[in-house]
């Protein structure tokens, strides 16, 4: 069973059997439990939904199910055809719409697609929202138009050069000072929207681009998450074009990795702390990131007389606490950015354009400029459990084993989810699978053995009390 349900949205794998995967049954009852439950709280039937769509091969038969179902409830219908995630977040307040819908399952391989849900702001459904969604979905309480009805169709091709020019007029986006660089940049877009939509935006910076799979033909060359192991070509071509940088995004461009000259990982976590130090030198403010995120933005906006907050896991739960806090920046330790100038949403092309004018103004090479952040390595481990163990008592215990504790020297305990243990050199965070007994296990410090090493500790411990 490949079909995941949540509140941030409905993700398969293309065919097999009806609530097993995700067939067009499911598309068609999710996509009309969405429309159903949007008419239900806009109170009105006349609404109108943007969606858009990143490159993957199922996408344009997943389109025509979204559009056609919408279209049956009397929803009118935007399609912004090959976009990226954020593209579709800016332009659902762009043009008054009630809400969104992107056709992407993200960094997922391509026999994955999913329904990710916005509202009338371009943000996710809250999860109250999506409670609301799948228990419609679930009791299949739909009421489709009459013919008279019948939503109408339109497609916009301005999408990107909307998006690209609010990116190019933000006041913290020193277009001048980028193009005098004249950096020379290699983009790896996996072959999806991030070829047709971070080009353009590098060119109006003055950059000189080469392109790695760029073509949005949906055939990923590799592995879609832009981890250090998937990137072996584009490092080597760095390093054989003598380019400035490299930029890697995800199928939806909402993860965006770097790559210094020398074609080393400027690290996932590292994109959004270069970000936020760049911001927080001329705003002080808050900066807020997941508690699975690295400690190096704690560092950085401490040291520039900032706030660092710290939100549950997901970027609902950032944003929320964006919001709350009033941030500066946020994001996520995956090379999510979050930049409320613009909007509240994790976007790689305005991730871009900060970092490119941050590295010109330092006047450094990327390498130089990653040699100025703490360095720190995060450790990623699991306990697979017995079912009839209970996960929740046992991090109950585990909290309690170091909130007793006055010897082991811990600074905090956090439990908004979870548990995560703050000691002085390092951390440690625990948390649940919600499909199965699994506890996760998020460590950093100071070298990848001692972080790997205090994971080893950590799953001793649990079975200590098992």
């Amino acid at each position: 069973m490949s079909l995941i349900k949540s509140i941030s949205g409905i993700r398969g794998t293309i065919g097999g059997k009806v609530d097993d995967n995700l067939t067009p049954v499911d598309v068609v009852k999710f996509t009309a439990a969405f429309g159903t439950w949007l008419q239900k709280n806009k109170n009105k039937k006349d609404l109108t939904l943007v969606i858009g769509r990143d490159a993957r091969i199922s996408g344009a038969m997943v389109n025509s199910l979204v559009t056609a179902t919408l279209q049956g409830l009397g929803i009118h219908v935007v399609d912004l055809g090959l976009s990226t995630t954020p593209t579709v977040e800016v332009m659902v307040p762009e043009l008054n719409a009630d809400g969104g819908i992107i056709l992407t399952a993200s960094h997922n391989p391509k026999q994955w697609n999913a329904l990710k849900l916005l509202n009338e702001k371009g943000e996710f459904i809250s999860g109250k929202d999506g409670a609301e969604m799948l228990e419609i979905a679930e009791k299949e309480d739909f009421n489709f138009a009459e013919v008279d009805d019948l939503g109408k169709y339109e497609t916009r091709t301005d999408a990107f050069d909307i998006h690209i020019q609010k990116i190019l007029d933000l006041p913290m986006v020193d277009v001048e000072a980028v193009k005098a660089k004249k950096f020379k940049v290699v983009l790896d877009a996996v072959n999806s929207t991030g070829g047709i939509s971070l080009p353009p935006l590098l060119e109006k910076l003055g950059c000189e681009v080469v392109k790695l799979y760029c073509e949005p033909n949906g055939q990923f060359p590799h592995n879609p998450e832009p981890l250090k192991e998937h990137l072996t070509d584009i490092c080597d071509l760095i390093k054989k074009e003598g380019a400035d940088l490299g930029i890697v995004v995800d199928p939806d461009v909402d993860r965006l990795a770097l790559i210094d000259e020398n074609g080393e990982m400027f690290g996932e976590e590292y994109t959004l702390v270069a970000v936020a130090d760049y911001l927080l030198r001329h705003k002080k403010g808050v900066a807020i990131s997941n508690l699975s995120s690295s400690r190096a933005l704690r560092d950085v906006a401490r040291n520039l007389d900032s706030e660092y907050f710290a939100s549950a896991v997901g970027e609902v739960n950032v944003v929320t606490l964006m919001k709350e806090k009033n941030a500066v920046i946020g994001g996520e330790g995956n090379g999510g950015i979050i930049y409320p100038d613009l909007h509240y949403g994790r976007d790689s092309l305005v991730g871009v354009a900060l970092f490119l004018t941050h590295l010109a103004k330092e006047n450094k090479t990327v390498s130089e400029l990653r040699a100025t952040y703490p360095a720190y390595y995060m450790g990623k481990k699991k306990i697979e459990l017995t079912p009839e163990i209970d996960v929740d008592a046992l991090l109950v215990k585990m909290q309690e084993e170091y909130n007793i504790s006055t010897s082991l020297n811990v600074e905090e305990i956090s439990t908004i989810d979870g548990v995560k243990i703050d000691f002085p050199e390092n951390w440690v965070h625990l948390r649940k699978s919600n499909t199965e007994p699994i506890i996760r296990i998020y460590t950093e410090a100071f070298s990848q053995q001692e972080a790997d090493e205090l994971a080893d500790k950590m799953i001793a411990k649990i079975k200590s009390l098992i």
